[in-house]
């Protein structure tokens, strides 16, 4: 499947490719492009939209509480992996605004910026990225194995 979505990625638009290629399609490629044509360039290659203003993979709000497009991912997929739905916590409180966000979302935050900031694209950027989310992956595999 081709995806697609806004450019210059952060913490967000950078955690979904991981789990797209980790849990939906380990085939999968990734498009970059401005955030003004991302759903029209969606439309031209038959590509997934996701993290945009009208995408169904987008931010959401259920019962008052905010979701990240990692979030959506999860839920439109039906993942159950209970680290997933850990990191899930770690990424929404480094993308979002939610109240007591996991400690760890801050070092996520920083160090997404910090890779963006190192990378010439968005390509790059996701081959720098991928190490640090399979190392969160597993420490929440790690947290959640233990707390049972």
């Amino acid at each position: 499947m081709k995806w697609i979505t806004r450019e210059k990625a952060k913490v967000d638009r950078i955690a979904c490719p991981w789990l797209i290629k980790k849990f939906v399609d380990s085939d999968a490629e990734f498009f970059f492009v401005r955030k003004d044509i991302v759903l029209e360039e969606a439309e031209k290659m038959k590509a997934v939209p996701f993290d945009v203003s009208g995408a169904e993979l987008n931010h959401y709000t259920d019962h008052g509480e905010e979701y990240v497009t990692f979030d959506a991912l999860i839920r439109k997929y039906g993942l159950k992996d209970r680290a997933l739905l850990e990191l899930a916590k770690i990424v929404r409180g480094a993308d979002s605004s939610i109240p007591n966000p996991p400690p760890e979302s801050a070092g996520l935050k920083a160090a997404a910026v910090g890779f963006n900031l190192l990378s010439v694209d968005d390509y790059e950027n996701m081959k720098l990225q991928f190490p640090l989310y399979d190392a969160l992956y597993e420490y929440c595999r790690s947290k959640t194995e233990n707390a049972t």
